[in-house]
């Protein structure tokens, strides 16, 4: 028996092979799930090209966090394909160019909201437009980067994280009495799409490489991925509002 055996997972924000995104649905459909895929616009074909390397090709539907329509839609287009859902995965995270790289002080309200809404507040809309498909027992799990601290040239995505950690606590504390958890996975740095956007990733690699007591490597998003797949089983029944950090354990080490 698979850890997932029967259940039914929405996995968003799918785009190449290397995301951990990819990995969690793979590692799903391994572990018997049933897997549903979100895209949009411009993402559509790398996410079908995707899809088609899976064990199982997996349906997709069209979701753009930041648009109403889509998110009320939601639940109608998945019932397309699953009758309801025991997991969600939320990986979706974008912040303008001007908010990254450095330039903290000079960033307009204009780019800043962007981030927020787009990498925070749609944790919020994701579970909210999910719930009538969520039953006792679901579990919504986030990715996440440490923001605890502050990061070089991270800036307004690292505020943003901190919102995201905010409203995943507050999520808890509201979906709780529904029997559905919600949790985080804050993983260490991963060479993916979204990584190599942001302005002086390569250094992650030295704090990494020499902070890490079990050793990291960025080119490896399975542990990650595997950590999300455990938090959707039935092993973390009475875990929610947590953060787990899948970082080769860089969080716990002093500078």
């Amino acid at each position: 028996m698979g850890l997932l055996d029967g259940k039914r997972i929405l996995v968003t924000g799918l785009l190449t092979d290397q995301s951990i995104a990819f990995h969690v649905a793979r590692l799903a459909q391994e572990q018997g799930a049933t897997v549903v895929l979100t895209s949009f616009g411009r993402a559509m074909p790398l996410t079908v090209r995707s899809a088609s390397r899976l064990p199982t090709p997996a349906p997709i539907v069209e979701l753009d966090v930041t648009n109403t329509d889509d998110l009320d839609a939601l639940a109608d287009r998945v019932r397309e394909h699953v009758d309801g859902l025991d997991g969600v995965l939320h990986s979706i995270g974008y912040a303008p160019e001007a908010a990254l790289g450095g330039n903290f002080l000079n960033t307009e309200w204009a780019d800043v909201s962007t981030a927020v809404q787009v990498s925070a507040y749609s944790l919020k809309a994701l579970a909210v437009a999910a719930q009538p498909l969520l039953g006792r027992g679901a579990s919504i799990v986030g990715l996440d980067f440490d923001a605890s601290v502050a990061w070089p040239k991270y800036d307004w995505m690292g505020v943003a994280k901190a919102a995201f950690e905010s409203t995943s606590r507050y999520l808890a504390r509201d979906l709780g009495p529904l029997g559905i958890r919600v949790n985080l996975i804050a993983a260490g740095p991963i060479r993916t799409i979204a990584a190599k956007s942001i302005p002086g990733f390569d250094e992650f690699d030295a704090v990494w490489s020499t902070r890490a007591p079990l050793t990291w490597d960025l080119g490896d998003p399975v542990p990650a991925a595997q950590a999300c797949v455990a938090l959707m089983s039935d092993w973390f029944p009475a875990t929610t509002g947590e953060i787990i950090h899948v970082d080769g354990g860089v969080h716990s080490q002093g500078a």
